[in-house]
């Protein structure tokens, strides 16, 4: 069976070492995170892991129940078969010369991306949407040349009445 793309939130106790124990156990068993975003949720004793890997569904199944008997592990949800709304953030540096800058920017109001920094060679884009709308915006703006660019990963919710927490 071919891998396929997971993601997972794991809702954890607001700990130090807690993000180190939850990725580790990935590791472990030979699961290469594509993606890892994390924060503290609206209790701040609660925090919330989006992790989003490849791998087939039964060694999935192993992870989740093994990272449900972790210590301060609350839950665990697999959103594979769970309609979700995600979305990624990115801030792309990318050279803008003065022949360049009217494309760069109908490009950016394409993609209802923002220019946050300019410079006089550079501009500095931020967009927001799903992985194949920030993968999109990236390879408009390769030709020009990125000078730099930071990604921050999926991070993801499960659409209408469904909740991680309950």
């Amino acid at each position: 069976m071919k891998p396929m793309q997971h993601t997972i939130t794991v809702l954890v106790e607001n700990k130090p070492g807690v993000l180190a124990r939850v990725s580790s156990l990935f590791a472990r068993r030979g699961f290469n995170i594509e993606s890892l975003a994390v924060s503290v949720t609206d209790d701040p004793t609660m925090s919330r892991m989006t992790i989003v890997v490849l791998g087939d569904d039964s060694t999935l199944d192993q992870i989740n129940k093994q990272t449900n008997k972790l210590i301060d592990v609350i839950r665990v949800i697999d959103y594979s078969e769970v309609p979700i709304l995600d979305r990624e953030l990115a801030m792309i540096k990318v050279a803008a010369e003065n022949s360049a800058r009217a494309e760069i920017m109908q490009i950016v109001d394409i993609f209802h991306a923002k220019i946050i920094d300019i410079s006089p060679a550079t501009f500095t884009v931020e967009v927001t949407g799903n992985t194949d709308k920030v993968d999109a915006i990236e390879r408009l703006l390769e030709p020009f040349g990125i000078k730099e660019m930071v990604r921050t990963g999926k991070i993801a919710i499960a659409r209408g009445t469904h909740t991680a927490i309950s």
